[in-house]
């Protein structure tokens, strides 16, 4: 009997020790982001070649060894038109793919779903104000970080939360997010998504994961002691399994 062979694909959804790259995109968001970094790199790679090479070859060249007499040349017209113009092209070729982008991050489409964030010191509430439970209110709970005395096997140490985001896939969301106290940042590199939370001030979001999955993020902004110990942990679900799990909020 031939032996049946089963690949299965692990995504980098949390950071991992001395990585120097992004986390795997699950959003359109983070697929653009990603794509314009791999493009811009090319440019970055050819002009730190260039600018390192001539500067190599001034060093080698124009010294008191090898030029005893130091030369009058004080400007060439035709080659400063050049280094003017050159890099303004290259600035207009890395302009519009950054500005198409910068413009997909700000699009909110209409969303099916409206989630609100807030951030505390030192933690993260959530909100889903579209779902009404048996009790007449909005589905909300807390999150805090699991302390490490309490990680189970497969945890990750700063980064596991109580009471995990459940957010279903291939659904524009609206994510608002504001603080109740100083200055926060919801963040998951995975999503491409940074938002400030700032108190008196609503910021939005939208939000389609394309995948399944567990992603992690963290708050990005010094907010006081507690500042590293606010995680994020989202499980990105089907439409159906995210409406078993409504449906188990509603029941409490």
């Amino acid at each position: 009997m031939g032996k049946s062979i089963f690949l299965e694909v692990f995504y980098a959804d949390a950071a991992s020790p001395w990585q120097m790259g992004f986390q795997d995109p699950a959003t359109p968001i983070m697929e653009g982001i990603s794509n314009f970094h791999n493009d811009l790199m090319f440019f970055i790679t050819f002009l730190a070649i260039f600018v390192t090479v001539l500067l190599v070859r001034c060093l080698y060249f124009f010294n008191e060894f090898k030029n005893k007499t130091s030369s009058n040349v004080i400007h060439g017209t035709t080659l400063e038109i050049i280094w003017t113009i050159t890099p303004a092209i290259i600035l207009i070729i890395i302009a519009i793919p950054s500005f198409s982008l910068l413009y997909s991050v700000d699009e909110i489409i209409d969303p099916a779903i409206t989630l609100k964030v807030i951030g505390h010191q030192w933690y993260w509430s959530y909100e889903y104000s579209d779902y009404i439970n048996q009790s007449g209110e909005s589905i909300d709970f807390e999150s805090y970080m699991i302390p490490e005395a309490d990680l189970q096997e497969g945890h990750l140490r700063l980064l596991e939360v109580d009471n995990r985001l459940v957010l279903p896939t291939d659904t524009h969301i609206r994510v608002v997010v504001t603080s109740s106290d100083v200055l926060h940042c919801w963040a998951i590199p995975s999503f491409g998504t940074k938002l400030d939370a700032c108190p008196g001030r609503l910021n939005q979001t939208s939000l389609y994961i394309k995948r399944p999955g567990t992603f992690y993020g963290q708050c990005s902004e010094i907010c006081g002691i507690n500042h590293g110990f606010m995680p994020i942990v989202i499980d990105a679900v089907s439409v159906q399994d995210y409406i078993s799990w409504i449906n188990s909020k509603n029941d409490c």
